[in-house]
């Protein structure tokens, strides 16, 4: 971890263990009073500067008792620990296995019990800390998997890849079958299926979008010309050529649509700054999920953010000009004198 940080500052590294196991629960005369299959994960939740607990949204997810703050404490699982018949502050054993394969007993207080939101976590899941499990499995200094997040908070798939592939190198002509595999996320599983989905996905929001924009404005351009009719037909009883008069429509159109985009797209970079920076509490949305759904959304501004607007801002008005103009080349004198006697 201490190499992969030095080459890779933006990432933040985490160790994790995943684990599975059986939860005993004993009763006054330290006989099994009930126990039941269990899967676990094991973070860091007692070292300072860790942000798994924040990461996994622990605090806010605990229903009774209170966050791990002591080596040998654990949270279950409400569901799980309500099956069990244990509370927070009573003891139970995990029966599980060593790294190296024999059987393991180690014994942790319930400090609380948290709401995971999935049902396959809440039947039975339990959450210790990170030197707790390698206490119970005999892994000194060892971790299952290192996850690495991008500080900015959002994933790239290409610097992501980039990073894996150029690690991968260094051990490829390595024959040790204990040798660290980086995965990017869209490497893992199905989950490069549901990051190619996403992407997919919010470019045909973003072209629906676009496209309907563009129509009101397309709309909104034409109409202006049209009702212009009456101050063209003057223009050209007065001598103006129909091209000039067709040509000083379309600059105008430009204008409007330059200085409409510019403003508002400084409009919405600011609203979205602002959500960006404090985000959206959508907690009310989301009930019955809790751990590992963050109950705050947030905007995020990339580079095309500040020329995007401009594709139904200029180009829709523009048209819309264009065509509302077409009708200046079919006016007739002896219909601008109906128009001017009227």
């Amino acid at each position: 971890m201490e190499e992969l940080s030095a080459q890779y500052p933006n990432i933040d590294w985490s160790a994790r263990i995943l684990f599975g196991g059986l939860v005993d629960v004993p009763g006054e005369d330290g006989e099994t009073k009930s126990q039941g299959p269990s899967t676990g994960m094991a973070v860091d939740l007692l070292s300072p500067n860790s942000l798994e607990p924040k990461r996994l949204n622990i605090e806010n997810s605990i229903v009774r008792g209170r966050m791990v703050q002591n080596q040998g404490e654990a949270l279950l699982a409400e569901e799980f620990a309500q099956k069990l018949e244990v509370n927070p502050g009573e003891q139970i054993t995990l029966i599980g296995s060593t790294m190296y394969g024999s059987m393991s007993m180690y014994n942790f207080t319930v400090a609380g019990t948290i709401a995971f939101g999935i049902e396959a976590m809440d039947r039975g899941a339990i959450i210790i800390d990170l030197e707790d499990a390698r206490l119970a499995m005999d892994m000194y200094d060892s971790a299952g998997e290192i996850i690495g997040l991008f500080k900015t908070g959002y994933y790239n798939n290409e610097t992501a890849l980039g990073i894996s592939t150029r690690f991968n190198q260094n051990y490829l002509e390595s024959n040790d079958d204990y040798d660290p595999i980086m995965k990017s996320l869209t490497q893992q599983d199905n989950m490069g299926q549901l990051v190619g989905m996403l992407d997919v996905w919010s470019i045909y929001i973003i072209s629906v979008f676009i496209f309907a924009m563009a129509l009101v404005l397309w709309n909104a351009g034409l109409l202006g010309g049209l009702r212009r009719y009456g101050e063209f037909g003057v223009r050209l009883a007065m001598g103006e050529e129909k091209s000039h008069v067709y040509l000083t429509l379309i600059y105008e159109s430009v204008f409007i649509g330059i200085a409409g985009s510019v403003i508002g797209t400084g409009i919405g970079l600011a609203i979205a700054a602002i959500i960006q920076e404090n985000g959206i509490d959508i907690s009310g949305m989301m009930e019955g999920s809790a751990l590992m759904f963050p109950s705050q959304i947030k905007t995020r501004i990339t580079p095309a953010d500040y020329y995007i607007g401009f594709i139904p801002g200029l180009f829709s008005t523009v048209v819309g000009a264009m065509l509302a103009g077409i009708g200046i080349f079919k006016r007739k004198t002896s219909q601008l004198f109906k128009e001017l006697e009227a």
